[in-house]
């Protein structure tokens, strides 16, 4: 139980036991007309008390009410908090995926591009070496037809 709960149970225990007293006050009184004026006064102030404690009663049992409220709200935020917090790291956790996921076609991407790079490099040399053969036979045909110009058969 509670320390509001408690306190709150406590007044009532208390002013029911102002109530049964006044009720008690007020059928002696009832019981004996004969009291005097003093003594009716005292009955009177007694009803009071008793009155005064009722509602005291009634206060607490609003505040208690209302301490159930703000608490429930409490609890239902903190349930909402809990809610936004696990979408939160589910989000998180998506997240994290999709940058692994980049990271890996980042990775795959500059595999690719060196490949690329790799076969153009391959492309150029393989170029060169057939200018290099085409130049070659230039120079022999250009050879054969020099040799070809100074040797009549």
């Amino acid at each position: 139980m509670t320390n509001d709960n408690l306190q709150s149970e406590q007044r009532r225990e208390q002013a029911e036991g102002v109530r049964e007293q006044a009720e008690e006050s007020r059928e002696a009184a009832e019981e004996d007309r004969g009291f005097s004026e003093v003594e009716r006064s005292s009955a009177e102030r007694s009803r009071s008390d008793a009155e005064q404690f009722r509602e005291m009663a009634e206060e607490a049992r609003q505040v208690r009410d209302q301490h159930r409220e703000a608490l429930e709200a409490l609890r239902q935020e903190r349930e909402q908090l809990r809610a936004a917090g696990e979408t939160a790291r589910a989000a998180g956790e998506q997240a994290r995926h999709a940058a692994e996921e980049a990271r890996l076609a980042g990775e795959a991407a500059r595999h690719s591009a060196m490949e690329a790079v790799q076969a153009t490099a391959n492309t150029l040399e393989a170029t060169l070496e057939n200018m290099k053969v085409v130049e070659e036979m230039r120079r022999i045909l250009r050879d054969i037809r020099d040799q070809t110009k100074l040797d009549p058969h």
